[in-house]
């Protein structure tokens, strides 16, 4: 098989398999759908950590155009700062539960800002997954194959939220599926973007490589491990460390495994 067929088939189940993912999670009774979620998140966490730091940031100091230590660290600081600017200006925001504060809204209109700018952020943060998933298919297959898993890892989590946001600003349930589907549709332009244009400027793989990792980083620490500390019981926070750990677990077996 072709890389650009390794790239677009990933892209894929980076993107639209996991939107696929969150409705059949959504026909779930509500009762159970409260109890899984947050165990998807403690897994999605561990998958994203363990694929910046044992996947995508190792690959990023290696290679022809490997980073020095220092470009490296560097690139990676502005990455998560940089993400976290985007989500000041609410360009880029996860929700993971059904309600959070940010999404909340207040009344009708507010209600139709907030479904419009989840599509909006939606589509901007899978086309930079795109992006990611194909310079990461650039440097190696099994580096993208790991990159895209824990795309997706974090996506099916943050696509029952945007699911949630959306019906909560009166779309249908048909209605919301088809933008989500649209928004995810990005992921593969992205890689595809990607595909175009680093073929013929690989020494800029490795800084996207780095920024990647923050990415991943960002997302982990900044939108998903502060809403596990809502749960501070023992054998909750046994739980959420046993998912983390399963999360780094697969990734890990997954990179040794493949290569």
């Amino acid at each position: 098989m072709s890389l650009l067929s390794w790239i677009i088939l990933f892209s894929l189940v980076g993107g639209v398999l996991s939107v696929l993912a969150a409705a059949i999670f959504l026909l779930f009774p509500d009762r159970y759908r409260q109890r899984l979620l947050p165990h998807f998140v403690s897994f999605a966490i561990g998958a994203l950590l363990g694929a910046a730091f044992l996947a995508l940031l190792p690959h990023a100091v290696t290679g022809p155009n490997a980073l020095e230590f220092h470009t490296l660290g560097l690139t990676v600081l502005l990455g998560i700062l940089g993400f976290f600017l985007l989500e000041k200006m609410v360009l880029w925001r996860h929700c993971h539960e059904h309600e959070c504060e940010a999404h909340t809204p207040s009344d009708h209109h507010r209600e139709q800002a907030a479904g419009t700018l989840v599509l909006i952020g939606d589509a901007t943060h899978n086309l930079v997954d795109g992006v990611l998933i194909g310079a990461a298919f650039i440097t190696d297959i099994h580096l993208g194959i790991i990159t895209s898993l824990a795309v997706a890892a974090h996506e099916i989590p943050q696509e029952v939220g945007d699911f949630a946001i959306l019906l909560n600003s009166g779309f249908k349930r048909s209605k919301a599926f088809v933008f989500n589907v649209l928004a995810s549709i990005t992921t593969v332009i992205g890689a595809l973007i990607a595909y175009f244009s680093f073929q013929e400027a690989q020494i800029a793989v490795p800084y996207v490589l780095a920024v990647a990792a923050s990415s991943f980083i960002y997302i982990a620490v900044a939108d998903l491990i502060p809403g596990l500390h809502k749960r501070v019981e023992f054998t909750e926070t046994v739980r959420q460390i046993i998912l983390i750990a399963a999360g780094i677990m697969v990734i890990y077996l997954a990179h040794t495994t493949l290569h």
